[in-house]
């Protein structure tokens, strides 16, 4: 088993020895994690089948589920599109750098093994300067998923990697916590009209509204060979603890508590709703959900605790990423 080296490095001014480093793992064919603004991504280059090999191996992935290629910006983007057309570039001037992937048709240059064997590939700028540095020394994009074992919790903090990945990586590039929190939008461009594959901090609405067309929601079929984008995984992001979700706070007197138990809740409680003794994680802000989710789920499942309780969030558009990774990471509890 390898040694897992960590790095700290400056978000904004990335050490240029450091970066070195990480650049030679990366070209040599090894594993680097690196934060974007979303969460820890587990980084190899693109363009090599082999290296790709190991981002499976070590998250234990499986092959039909592909990798979000990160490029450096939108002129290194269109050298692995096969068709780049006026759509994508708007996007990309509207939203790159930042957490959008755009799915496009891929050229040759990039493995079958990194899009589960599909057609297209999911591009996209990451925004923390230290990612695109990192892209630009290596000269070639990175397919890089989220650094943690399949369908675990996404990290957002270079302990949740190491934590999950020690030994099975070369080196992690620690920068702080990620500043959003939450996988990036999905934006399906090989249809039409372009669909939502995973919700994220861009909303379907947003991105509707550059485009001036309607926006669909999830893929035209669901084949269960293939999947077009990650994330789409009926159980996704789940902590190793038992994770229930309830549709409203009301009905959380209504539970069985049991003595070592957890709360996850996105408006205020009032007193005596549930037992002093549960730990909680009270959450009542959009953005300030979706930057602390992860990090909550991580310290509950740390805890060793017997369940893991999550009230769904409200039904409004500005929950809807949050909504999905949360039904993605628990069962009905009720």
């Amino acid at each position: 088993m390898i040694r897992t080296r960590v790095l700290l490095v400056d978000r904004d001014e990335p050490e240029t020895d450091h970066r070195d480093e990480a650049a030679a793992v990366l070209r040599r064919g090894g594993l680097v994690a690196f934060a974007t603004e979303t969460v820890y991504g587990l980084g190899a280059v693109a363009t090599d089948a082999q290296a790709v090999r190991g981002i499976f191996a070590a998250k234990g992935r499986p092959s039909r589920n592909p990798l979000i290629v990160h490029v450096a910006n939108a002129d290194q983007a269109r050298e692995y599109a096969a068709r780049w057309d006026g759509r994508a570039e708007m996007l990309a001037r509207a939203f790159w750098p930042g957490p959008l992937t755009l799915i496009v048709p891929r050229t040759p240059a990039i493995p079958e093994i990194v899009t589960a064997g599909g057609p297209t590939v999911g591009l996209r700028v990451p925004a923390p300067t230290v990612a695109r540095r990192l892209i630009e020394r290596v000269g070639l994009p990175l397919a890089a998923p989220s650094a943690n074992r399949s369908n675990r919790v996404s990290p957002t903090r270079a302990e949740h990697v190491l934590a999950d990945l020690d030994g099975r990586v070369d080196l992690i590039l620690d920068s702080g916590p990620a500043s959003v929190g939450l996988e990036s939008t999905v934006l399906d461009l090989a249809s039409d009209p372009p669909r939502v594959l995973r919700p994220g901090p861009i909303t379907a609405s947003e991105l509707a509204s550059l485009l001036g067309v309607e926006v669909g929601h999830g893929p035209v079929e669901a084949d269960p060979t293939t999947l077009a984008s990650p994330g789409m995984l009926a159980v996704h992001y789940a902590p190793r603890t038992r994770a229930v979700r309830v549709p409203s706070r009301v009905l959380l007197p209504e539970l069985d508590w049991p003595e070592r138990a957890g709360l996850i809740a996105f408006e205020p409680l009032p007193l005596g709703l549930v037992p002093d003794r549960v730990a909680r994680f009270i959450l009542p802000d959009p953005t300030v959900a979706a930057r602390e989710f992860y990090r909550a789920l991580h310290d509950l499942d740390a805890r060793g605790l017997d369940v893991i309780v999550a009230v769904e969030p409200p039904a409004e558009p500005a929950w809807d990423a949050l909504r999905d990774r949360l039904r993605r990471a628990t069962t009905p509890g009720v």
